[in-house]
């Protein structure tokens, strides 16, 4: 795929933050919620698109989630408890911003994969 000039990839920028806002409006008129999970592994550019979907819209409406290292009390709770609470209520985008480590370690140490999905998963994952 050929590499966008700066130029159209401002414009191209710019319409689809204004369909985000238009998104963030139904979203809040509408009461829904939402969850954005962007996975990846470290620089793979999560953050940098985050970054240009959050830049022109409500922090009211849309939130981002990155979490730590667990805690030890979280480390004793459900793999799952942690994200629960950062749920969105009504009205509200959360982005939730996971590396890839998630996967490959905790999940599969946690029990909450298959040893066959995390093999699989391993499999998929760039060498880098």
């Amino acid at each position: 795929m050929a590499r966008l000039k700066r130029k159209e990839y401002e414009k191209e920028l710019s319409r689809l933050q204004a369909e985000l806002c238009k998104l963030q409006d139904w979203v809040k008129h509408k009461g829904l919620r939402v969850i954005i999970v962007f996975e990846g592994r470290d620089a793979a550019g999560k953050g940098g698109t985050i970054r240009a979907i959050t830049e022109r819209v409500s922090p009211r409406v849309f939130r981002v989630v990155a979490l730590p290292s667990p805690s030890d009390r979280e480390k004793s709770q459900m793999y799952f408890q942690r994200y629960v609470q950062h749920f969105p209520a009504g009205g509200e985008i959360v982005i939730f911003d996971r590396s890839w480590y998630n996967r490959a370690g905790v999940e599969y140490v946690m029990g909450f994969c298959m040893p066959e999905q995390h093999q699989r998963f391993l499999q998929l994952c760039p060498i880098a």
